[in-house]
């Protein structure tokens, strides 16, 4: 149980939680390695405890249920865990999947870094499929009121995230900029005649980039455009609030959060295992996984320096910085008495200091 207290200790400084609710974490941080997935069944057969499967079930099925949780100071809890330099870059999205008859949906808010999308806030959406402005608006508040005191570069968002109200809104916020991508069938207008963007950047060849200097005015606000044709021939097309040479690169930066749903779902944790239909349960459970993504990138990013994932002959690498460090983890916390020295030493990468 040593193991559990010294998970407990690093984590007390910053989370402020009584120590009950931190052991239950320690629990929880080491079953989840162990299992990789966030079914409750299956987390409870892996706790480092003498209690009986069904008393850890009931105590994990407790802990979501009722853990009254401040996700504001869990957001600058993430922020002072993977330090991230300023001006941050964040990146707006959802994930949604399905459970039987049930939906899952959450919109998420994350800042990027080194290509992962670090979720900050996230709301849980009781419906299915889009976001509706006023969704978006509460969640970019409920930011700005966390994190007044940061330098903002620009919002990523992708097609899902347009419109009228939302568009004015962003305008409306000095603090944040905006990369977001358009329809091909949402019109363009330089004042006196307006044309599809699909039909404005028709010409674009695969590859080709066109930034228009002027302004053009898009649900009756002005902005500048970028566009390119992707390898699929569709096009790609881009507003910001400023005319940006790297506009269209700025965008890309948005696939870190995709980035994360893949580690939250099939390539980490298995999100999608779970049997919660409750939201603010899920997004109790959404918040634990945040903390084992934030040990496990820290941990990769250590490895890395002192052994750099190799590069395959494609050019990309043959595992990401989480995976590394996630597989070195599982491996620590499945041979505890083999590598004790290494658990001590990973414990760093779960503090703010």
């Amino acid at each position: 149980m040593d193991h559990i207290n010294l998970i407990r200790n690093t984590l007390k400084p910053h989370l402020h939680w009584h120590g009950a609710r931190l052991n239950f974490l320690a629990l929880f941080l080491i079953a989840l390695f162990r299992v990789k997935t966030v079914n409750l069944s299956h987390i409870a057969t892996a706790f480092s405890n003498h209690a009986q499967i069904d008393s850890n079930y009931k105590r994990l099925q407790r802990f979501i249920h009722d853990f009254d949780f401040d996700y504001f100071h869990f957001a600058r809890f993430i922020t002072e865990l993977i330090v991230i330099p300023q001006p941050w870059v964040l990146s707006l999205d959802r994930t949604e999947w399905k459970f039987g008859s049930h939906t899952f949906n959450i919109l998420t808010l994350g800042i990027i870094h080194q290509g992962v999308a670090f979720p900050v806030l996230w709301w849980m959406l009781d419906k299915k499929g889009n976001s509706n402005t006023p969704e978006r608006i509460d969640l970019i508040k409920d930011f700005v009121e966390v994190f007044a005191d940061k330098k903002i570069a620009y919002l990523t968002a992708d097609r899902e995230f347009v419109g009228e109200d939302w568009l004015k809104y962003l305008l409306s916020q000095p603090m944040i900029g905006f990369r977001i991508r358009i329809r091909v069938n949402h019109c363009l207008s330089n004042g006196k005649h307006s044309l599809a963007s699909g039909i404005v950047f028709a010409h674009l060849k695969v590859g080709q980039i066109e930034l228009i200097k002027k302004r053009k005015k898009i649900w009756g606000y002005w902005v500048y455009v970028g566009a390119t044709r992707l390898k699929d021939n569709s096009l790609l097309i881009v507003i910001s609030e400023e005319y940006e040479k790297n506009l269209l690169n700025d965008y890309g930066k948005r696939w870190g959060i995709e980035t994360l749903f893949g580690i939250f779902k099939t390539r980490g944790f298995n999100l999608e295992d779970t049997h919660i239909q409750d939201s603010e349960r899920l997004s109790r459970l959404f918040a634990l996984l945040t903390i084992a993504l934030c040990w496990a990138y820290k941990t990769g990013e250590w490895l890395s320096k002192h052994k750099q994932i190799t590069i395959k002959k494609h050019g990309r690498k043959s595992q990401s910085t989480f995976r590394y460090g996630f597989d070195y983890i599982r491996r620590i916390v499945l041979n505890l008495h083999q590598f004790k020295k290494e658990f001590l030493h990973s414990l760093h990468f779960l503090s703010c200091t």
